[in-house]
C-alpha cells in the first residue's frame, strides 16, 4: 500500500503531554524581574486560563474538547503515504514513511493548535488575538480558525516573509486576519526597528515583541503563538498519535523519526508519542532527528540557557538552546525554520541526549525537495524541506549499509506559495547564507 488512512472517528480523543515522562523536571519560566518562576497572574495577562493551565499541566493525557474535534474532522486524520517511488529512485532497502499536515485548509500543520487556541481564548470570553508569522503558515491557520469563533485576528508578519510570500497574506487576508508587515511603526517594540530602517527584515522574536506588547495593553486582547510553548506542542501530538495507528496498520515501526524545528511544533507532534515510548524503555533504540537550517542553528550551535522568547525582552525567561534573542537571521526562505531559540521541551531532550539534530543549507533542502516532488508528486514546503533532505540522507545511508530501516517524518505543509523560492532554486538565483 502507499496509503494509509483512518476513519474521521479515529481521531485522537486525548493530546499527549511528554512533560510527566521526562526523567527530571523541565526548568520554569522566570520572571526577569525577580529571576523566580513566573507567577500564573502575569502569563494570565497574555494567555487565557485554561492554556496557562494546559501550560503547566503535570497529566499525562488531556481531554481534547468536542468542538475542537469538531473542526479538526474537516480534514483529520490526515493520509500517512510510503514514499516507495522516492525508495525506488535512491535504490535504498529503506521503507520510507511521511505524515502529511499538507491537506489541511491552511496547508500545514498550524491549524491544529490553532483551533485548540482559539477555541479556548472564546469561552474565556476573548475578543481579539494577536500573534506573529514567519512564512504565514502559522498566521494562516489562526485567521482560519478565529473564523469558527468570532475572534478578530491581528498578525504581525515577518517583513522579509511578508514581501516574499504575498499570497500567505492574502490567503490570512481571506479569512479576515489583518496583516501588519513586521517590524512596524504601531508599537512601541516595533518602532524602535522600523524608525531607524523602514525595510528592516524583521525577525519572529521582533514580531512576537509587537504582538504580546498589544495583547498586554488591550483588555480585550491576548496573544497567540504557534510554537514553542508546551501547550501547543501538546495540541500537535494528534500527529504523532494518529501516526502510530497507521503504522501499525503498515506493519511497521519506525527506527528513525523525523522533523523540521523552528520552534518545535511539527517536530514534536509528529515525535513526541514515538519518544514516549523511548523514555518508558519500550523503543530504546529509536533515533529522532531535529532538522533546522544553517543559517539559524538553534540547536546544533546554541547556548543551553535561560533567555527571551522574544527580541526586545517582554516575555519570561525561557531555558532553551538560544542564539541569543537579538539574533536576525538571515532572510532565507524557510521563514518558518528561522528562530532564535526552540520550545523548552525539545532543548530538554536534546540535552539530555534522547534526540539529535542535523543542519543543512537552504540550496542542498531545496535540492532535496525538488527531489521528492518529482517522485512523490507533493511540492513541499521550504520547512518541510529539511525534513525530507534527512530522511534521504538516512536512506541512501541504508543504501550503503544494506540496512532495511524504516523511516518516518513529518511532510508538515506544503509549498505551493513558497513558489517564488523554487522559482530562484531553478533559475540558479538561491543562495546559501
Amino acid at each position: 500500500m502507499r496509503k494509509y488512512l483512518l476513519p474521521e472517528g479515529e481521531i485522537p480523543k486525548k493530546w499527549l503531554n511528554i512533560a510527566p515522562l521526562l526523567p527530571e523536571p523541565l526548568e520554569p519560566p522566570l520572571d526577569p524581574e525577580t529571576m523566580k518562576p513566573v507567577s500564573p497572574e502575569k502569563l494570565l495577562v497574555i494567555f487565557p486560563e485554561p492554556l496557562v493551565m494546559q501550560e503547566v499541566s503535570d497529566q499525562e493525557w488531556i481531554d481534547i474538547p468536542e468542538e475542537v474535534l469538531n473542526i479538526l474532522s474537516l480534514w483529520r486524520p490526515t493520509p500517512l503515504h510510503r514514499a516507495k517511488n522516492l525508495e525506488e529512485y535512491l535504490g535504498t532497502p529503506a521503507k520510507i514513511f511521511y505524515k502529511n499536515e499538507s491537506v489541511s485548509p491552511p496547508g500545514s500543520h498550524k491549524p491544529n493548535t490553532a483551533v485548540a487556541q482559539a477555541y479556548y481564548n472564546k469561552v474565556s470570553g476573548v475578543k481579539r488575538l494577536t500573534t506573529e508569522t514567519g512564512a504565514g503558515q502559522w498566521g494562516s491557520a489562526l485567521s482560519f480558525a478565529t473564523q469558527f469563533f468570532g475572534i478578530e485576528c491581528r498578525v504581525y508578519m515577518v517583513r522579509v516573509s511578508y514581501n516574499q510570500k504575498p499570497y500567505r497574506r492574502i490567503l490570512m487576508e481571506t479569512w479576515k486576519g489583518e496583516v501588519i508587515p513586521s517590524p512596524s511603526p504601531y508599537t512601541n517594540a516595533g518602532r524602535q526597528f522600523y524608525e531607524k530602517d523602514p525595510e528592516h527584515p524583521g525577525s519572529l522574536g521582533i514580531a512576537i515583541s509587537e504582538a504580546i506588547e498589544e495583547a498586554a495593553t488591550r483588555e480585550d486582547t491576548k496573544y497567540s503563538l504557534g510554537s514553542v510553548l508546551n501547550h501547543v506542542l501538546l495540541h500537535q501530538t494528534v500527529i504523532g498519535l494518529e501516526a502510530k495507528r497507521q503504522m501499525e496498520e503498515a506493519g511497521f515501526y519506525p527506527d528513525i523519526v523525523i522533523g523540521a524545528v523552528g520552534g518545535g511544533s511539527n517536530f514534536a507532534g509528529l515525535s513526541f508519542p514515538f519518544l514516549a515510548d523511548k523514555l518508558k524503555g519500550d523503543k530504546p533504540h529509536l533515533r529522532v532527528i531535529a532538522v533546522e537550517p544553517s543559517a539559524c542553528p538553534t540547536l546544533t550551535k546554541g547556548e543551553y540557557r535561560y533567555d527571551f522568547g522574544d527580541t526586545v525582552g517582554l516575555t519570561p525567561l525561557i531555558k532553551m538552546y538560544t542564539l541569543g534573542h537579538g539574533f536576525v537571521p538571515p532572510p532565507i526562505h524557510a521563514g518558518g525554520l528561522r528562530y532564535h531559540g526552540d520550545a523548552p521541551l525539545v532543548c530538554k531532550l536534546y540535552h539530555l541526549g534522547h534526540i539529535e539534530a542535523v543542519a543543512y543549507k537552504q540550496t542542498e533542502v531545496f535540492k532535496a525537495a525538488i527531489t521528492f516532488a518529482r517522485t512523490e508528486g507533493i511540492v513541499p514546503a521550504p520547512e518541510s524541506s529539511h525534513a525530507i533532505k534527512a530522511a534521504i540522507d538516512e536512506a541512501l545511508k541504508c543504501k550503503e549499509t544494506g540496512e532495511e530501516k524504516v523511516i518516518l517524518f513529518n511532510l508538515s505543509g506544503h509549498g505551493y506559495f513558497d513558489l517564488s523560492a523554487y522559482d530562484k532554486y531553478l533559475r540558479g538565483e538561491l543562495e546559501d547564507s
